[in-house]
């Protein structure tokens, strides 16, 4: 088994034939992808040895310290998180080859289209039509998505359509992966309440998709997407940060720089939000290491849960400790960024955009059942449309 001497051995054998500081940064992340240090525990020739997936963080230190360049993980975080896992588990092996190095490279940067306008809470309700053509094979997508965050960046798409509508609207379902540049993929821009677009609604119309994008068999577009949400999850609410990382350190940092904003009452507060804050920390910690052990579990929906809370709670504090300024946001403007940079921004934007973290990856209400059923092994909340078929459903 690949040991970590091992990894720093490859490190260095990396490093010394793509020297970060004369090298061109793609072509460094394409030698990194092809020497198995993009993700170790990925199998080789994937951009991994079959190595513990702990022992990343020794791959990830010692490029660091070398001044390697990163793939700008905020950037390509859906790919990252969301679209490699369930290509590596599901895909082919053509689909294996032809999408997971240039996806980590960050050469072609991916988007979600699951949501819809009336399936958000109850994804499984999703309307958006995939209909095969018998003299192609191909499947023709017409629907629309909504809150795509990245899709006026992204060349590829991790889809769910439904292709069965006599199914019950678990089973009618099927994954493919979409070609944004598509004549049929219309992208436009949401703006949200910190004034720029992160998000999108997507129009798709007669998106031809050849069945070689299909990911899993036809109909079993659900199971597939289960891997897809609890990834999701847990790259959402278990991202690996240092104490104080995160948005419970631009609090304690204006705390300490700050003496004259500070009262007894706001350092009890602030006391038990970086208590929560290191504890939640600690759990993703947890939640990592069994992430290596196998696929994610339920318990990354109890792991967004508290991420959501916490930066609502801690941004609201925030914007208290200090006062005035705190309703201050200096970049009230219609953009559309590239990625989400929130540590780094006025506490103004910080309130607003946590505001957000409720929904994305999955609302609240929902991840409460998710933990309460599969967690804590409470009894099911009725659903009466189980066994119907999703076209005799209400709507």
């Amino acid at each position: 088994m690949t040991d970590a001497t091992e990894l720093r051995t490859r490190v260095a054998g990396l490093l010394a034939a793509h020297p970060p500081s004369s090298t061109a940064e793609e072509d460094f992340l394409r030698a990194r992808f092809d020497a198995g240090l993009a993700w170790v525990h990925y199998p080789p020739g994937l951009g991994g040895l079959d190595a513990p997936r702990a022992l990343q963080s020794v791959v990830d230190a010692d490029l660091a310290a070398a001044g390697a360049p990163d793939n700008d993980p905020r950037r390509i975080g859906i790919g990252l998180g969301m679209a490699a896992p369930t290509i590596l588990r599901y895909g082919t092996r053509e689909q294996r080859e032809r999408f997971l190095r240039p996806l980590w490279v960050g050469e072609e940067v991916w988007c979600q289209l699951f949501s819809e306008p009336g399936a958000g809470s109850d994804l499984a309700a999703l309307a958006t039509r995939a209909v095969r053509e018998e003299s192609s094979g191909d499947w023709i997508v017409d629907g629309q998505k909504v809150w795509t965050s990245g899709a006026h960046l992204a060349r590829w798409a991790i889809l769910i359509a439904r292709t069965d509508p006599a199914l019950p609207k678990h089973r009618g379902i099927t994954y493919f992966l979409c070609d944004m540049t598509d004549p049929g993929v219309e992208v436009r821009p949401l703006r949200q309440l910190t004034g720029e677009a992160e998000f999108n609604e997507v129009f798709l119309t007669g998106v031809r998709i050849p069945d070689a994008h299909r990911l899993g068999g036809v109909g079993e577009g659900w199971q597939v997407a289960r891997t897809t949400l609890m990834n999701e999850r847990v790259s959402i609410g278990g991202a690996r940060l240092p104490r104080e990382g995160g948005m419970i350190g631009a609090v304690a940092r204006v705390w300490r720089e700050r003496p004259e904003l500070r009262t007894h009452a706001l350092r009890q507060r602030l006391l038990t939000l970086w208590v929560e804050a290191e504890v939640a920390r600690l759990t993703a910690e947890r939640v990592g290491q069994q992430l290596a052990a196998g696929q994610p579990g339920p318990e990354g929906s109890g792991l967004k849960l508290s991420f959501a809370r916490l930066n609502q709670e801690i941004s609201g504090l925030e914007v208290e400790l200090l006062a005035d300024e705190g309703l201050l946001y200096s970049d009230w403007t219609m953009r559309r960024p590239e990625r989400v940079d929130i540590t780094g921004r006025d506490a103004g934007y910080r309130y607003l955009r946590a505001k957000g973290n409720s929904i994305e990856g999955g609302t609240s209400e929902v991840l409460l059942n998710i933990v309460a059923e599969r967690v804590l092994g409470l009894p099911p909340e009725p659903r009466d449309d189980k066994d119907v078929a999703w076209k005799d459903l209400a709507r």
